[in-house]
């Protein structure tokens, strides 16, 4: 089943080895997402050198004391917005699917993906100011899905494995950066400790991963505001 060509998917991928699993998994996601008729947008923020730390360089007119979210709010408004931020918001803005790929550290996202969320969803673009919260905020009839690698396997991330439930560490992410801007959060799709697999395996956990964005294509947007 094709999408509308009109359906964009932005995959934000943080993985300092491009010829790592958790990189070949965002390759697969990408070649599923274009299959299915998505036009697919691919940052890589190692590749690009992303900067991730949000201060007051960034805005060289800051008032004191120094407020990162109210010099978000006050350079939407008067449309000065770092240009590489501005750019990197356009892409969230306009796209339907946002895919984040990381390989699990230390129970979350690497530092380089949060400082990417710190920066980019600016308050007064994607929440505050003219939108609100969750289901007003900015991006409100979009979706967004976790793409990620473990060290462990998956017994390691039940309520009652060694570390605890998936969904536990994944909370902070799906309620607290993508639902609170607005996004309807799909299923993670995760690969478990995929450099204890073997060759075969690993071949049939990126087919496993084709197929997951195969059926996330398929299914229908959820209906904007």
């Amino acid at each position: 089943m094709l999408t509308s060509a009109a359906s964009t998917a932005l995959i934000v991928h943080a993985h300092p080895e491009p010829d790592s699993f958790s990189s070949a998994q965002s390759v697969a996601a990408a070649q599923a997402l274009g299959e299915a008729g998505y036009t697919v947008d691919v940052l890589d923020l190692y590749a690009e050198g992303w900067a991730p730390v949000l201060d007051r360089h960034e805005f060289p007119s800051a008032e004191q004391p120094f407020k990162p979210q109210a010099e978000q709010m006050r350079a939407v408004k008067n449309g000065t917005l770092d240009a590489t931020v501005a750019s990197h918001l356009d892409r969230v803005l306009v796209a339907d699917l946002l895919v984040l790929s990381f390989p699990m550290w230390w129970f979350s996202m690497p530092a380089v993906l949060k400082g990417w969320v710190d920066r980019v969803f600016v308050m007064g673009g994607v929440f505050g100011g003219d939108h609100g919260l969750f289901d007003q905020a900015a991006l409100h009839g979009k979706r967004a899905v976790l793409l990620l690698t473990t060290g462990g396997p998956s017994e390691s991330f039940q309520s009652d494995g060694a570390f605890g439930s998936m969904t536990d560490f994944l909370f902070h992410i799906h309620r607290g950066m993508l639902e609170f801007v607005g996004y309807d959060v799909l299923d993670p799709v995760i690969t478990y400790g995929p450099a204890h697999l073997a060759q075969r395996d690993r071949a049939n956990a990126l087919d496993a991963v084709r197929e997951s964005f195969a059926l996330i294509a398929a299914e229908p947007q959820p209906a904007a505001r």
